[in-house]
């Protein structure tokens, strides 16, 4: 093994700096013309650094926010909110990260612009109550879910509606809903008639199933003369009667509006359909889902003087397996191990390059090509390192690439000789390395929304699944065709920004089901964490949204994976497996196959759960998993504490009387 050392020297030197600065800053004090704003001003922040004399300090700072979409502020301290409401701004010194200070800003709303009413139709039945949603939209298009909506009929005797757009109707006439924002005002004219349905049937895909699969229900109301009746205002609801009793927990079971059925816990289920004067019921049994494995640890490769980030493994050109795992907030080394004998990782070789940071990884298809991203370099001048990893043990740099990713590049993917890197958190940059010698970009992507931002890319059959936090995942057509798109062309096909407005990964899947999922990882951390407390372990929020994108251009959130204790990092799915990082909450395995709906936490759908204790760790004993990968029946994950390791799922043991 060799160790390349020619940036070690400017680590220490700048740990030697950064120590010096931290004794002689006492604090800084961060000030603003007004702490009262309106979306579109633009806000000078300006920040002063005293020691413990009182004298000013000329020490760089950063300034940050509470909402770097919402309320963005840019690296020299210029603020200009996109969205009304409470926000913080901060600023803490680059020299010594304890040291901070921070305002809370109000941000003026815009005035309402609009109000939809949801749903509508042409006529309306005698004794049908049907809850309407009135939603509001700002002068800038921003949802405004915090504005009060209020309710009215022009003829109570003819319809009805109460507080919550719940309207009833009483006798044939024609009937005015109307729905009010900050004095705006939408309407919707219904043609009331007397009901029309005679009898009302239902049935279901299944009369039994396991927790976690979804049923159909189907609906069908038949007028006097036996046709059926389309718009029937047909509503469904359930009668739970599980195994286990549940009170005060979480629902047993749950059904949407369009008949989907889903259970939690196993027992029976009565199902209702429920139409203006009309009920039909159908009883289903679901039984538990039984899909638990146990987890065999078979190795480690350790790294326990600096934070691991994340992994990649692949079939070398020797036939031999190897992996590469990054380092974080360190000495920007990348290490190189032989996973042929995954009970025993042979570290083979370590790249290092001026970064503090070397967050992703990653190795070209025909795994002669690696790609590591850089962050917090000496000289500003981040980018990617190109390496030929034809032997890995003996690791050589083909090429570095910065142009125009000063800012730092976070994350990064190769898909058919081009790398797709994620440029200062605004856009990705498409490079190519058809002569990895000589990289040269061919084109970028980037949204053109307010205070947008990107954290992660992934290419599958030339579609680029962006994630770009409050706006959510992002489909670009780099070469798929759909759009006619190409790496020098990307060209945007959809997207969906689901309600947790912090998307972090993104990770698409086909099923055999013919539904197309794309699974949407959330990052939350404490208020106001930024990794640099020491050996205390953060604590992470968020979980993973699944969003059914079947049909592209009406994507629709159906399901979530949420782990009570902890937050989602990085994500891979494999033969109807997820395999999730969720830091403090360790390794988690999850079973996806069928339909997917609700929550699958509670679905007895946890294939198995891994938390990697190591008592040398980097913090001791303190599980952070970072980023899986199931290779050749083994799965590795990088643990931010403790370095490389793989376990093996057992089969799954059948008791027989």
């Amino acid at each position: 093994m060799r160790l390349r050392t020619s940036w070690l020297a400017l680590g220490l030197l700048a740990a030697f700096t950064s120590s010096l600065a931290a004794q002689t800053t006492a604090r800084v004090e961060l000030t603003s013309p007004t702490p009262t704003i309106a979306v579109g001003d633009r806000v000078q922040l300006t920040a002063r650094v005293f020691d413990a004399n009182g004298n000013v300090l000329d020490v760089a700072v950063r300034f940050f926010s509470s909402s770097r979409r919402e309320f963005p502020i840019s690296r020299d301290g210029l603020l200009q909110p996109t969205r009304g409401g409470e926000y913080v701004a901060y600023v803490r010194v680059n020299t010594a990260r304890n040291v901070r200070d921070s305002i809370a800003f109000s941000v003026d709303f815009p005035p309402v612009r609009n109000v939809v009413i949801t749903p509508t139709s042409e006529r309306f039945f005698v004794g049908a109550s049907v809850r309407h949603e009135a939603t509001v939209y700002d002068e800038t298009d921003f949802l405004r879910r915090d504005v009060p909506v209020t309710w009215s009929t022009d003829d109570p005797g003819i319809a009805s509606v109460d507080r919550y757009g719940e309207l009833t109707a009483h006798r044939a006439g024609i009937a005015i809903l109307t729905a009010t924002a900050e004095g705006v005002r939408q309407s919707h004219r219904y043609t009331v008639i007397p009901n029309p349905i005679r009898t009302l049937t239902l049935s279901m895909s299944q009369d039994s199933a396991r927790t976690g699969d979804v049923l159909h229900a189907t609906a069908i109301a038949l007028d006097a003369g036996g046709q059926r009746v389309s718009d029937a205002p047909v509503s469904f609801s359930l009668i739970a009667h599980p195994e286990d009793t549940v009170v005060a927990q979480f629902p047993p079971a749950e059904i949407d509006q369009q008949g989907r059925f889903v259970a939690q816990k196993a027992g029976d289920y009565t199902i209702l359909a429920i139409a203006p004067g009309h009920v039909a019921r159908y009883t289903v049994q679901i039984a538990n889902r039984l899909v638990t494995q146990e987890v065999q640890f078979i190795g480690q490769g350790p790294v326990r003087d600096v934070p691991t980030s994340d992994l990649w493994i692949w079939e070398g050109v020797d036939g031999r397996d190897y992996a590469v795992t990054g380092t974080w907030g360190a000495n920007g080394v990348a290490y190189f191990w032989d996973v042929t004998d995954p009970s025993s990782p042979e570290l083979i070789d370590s790249v290092v390059v001026d970064a503090r940071t070397v967050n992703d990884v990653k190795i070209s298809e025909d795994g002669r090509v690696a790609v590591i991203s850089r962050e917090g370099a000496s000289n500003r001048r981040n980018g990617i390192v190109i390496l030929d990893v034809t032997n890995p043990r003996d690791v050589q740099i083909h090429s570095t690439f910065d142009d125009e990713l000063t800012g730092g590049v976070h994350n990064v993917f190769i898909y058919d000789n081009h790398v797709y890197a994620v440029n200062n958190g605004r856009r990705f940059d498409v490079i190519n390395i058809e002569d990895p010698t000589n990289p040269h970009r061919v084109g970028r992507f980037e949204l053109d929304t307010p205070g947008h931002a990107i954290h992660d890319v992934w290419v599958v059959d030339g579609i680029a699944y962006t994630s770009n936090w409050g706006d959510g995942v992002v489909l670009i057509d780099v070469g798929n065709g759909i759009m006619g798109g190409s790496p020098s062309n990307p060209i945007k096909i959809t997207s969906y920004a689901d309600f947790g407005g912090a998307t972090h990964a993104a990770f698409p899947y086909e099923s055999p089901t013919g539904k197309f999922y794309v699974f949407m990882g959330d990052e939350r951390g404490r208020p106001g964490f930024d990794g640099q407390e020491g050996n205390v372990p953060p604590l992470m929020g968020g979980y993973i949204h699944i969003v059914d994108f079947t049909d592209p251009m009406n994507p629709e959130e159906v399901a979530r994976y949420e782990v009570p204790e902890a937050g989602s990092h990085n994500l891979w799915i494999e033969d109807d497996k997820l395999y999730a990082a969720y830091y403090n909450g360790g390794m988690r395995v999850v079973d996806i196959s069928g339909e997917l709906k609700g929550n699958l936490m509670y679905q007895n759908r946890e294939i198995a759960r891994y938390l990697a204790y190591d008592p040398e760790g980097y913090v001791p004993n303190a599980p952070f998993t970072w980023g899986p990968q199931p290779y050749k029946g083994n799965l590795f994950f990088a643990e931010h504490n403790s370095g490389l390791w793989a376990v093996k799922l057992q089969p799954r043991r059948v008791l027989t009387p």
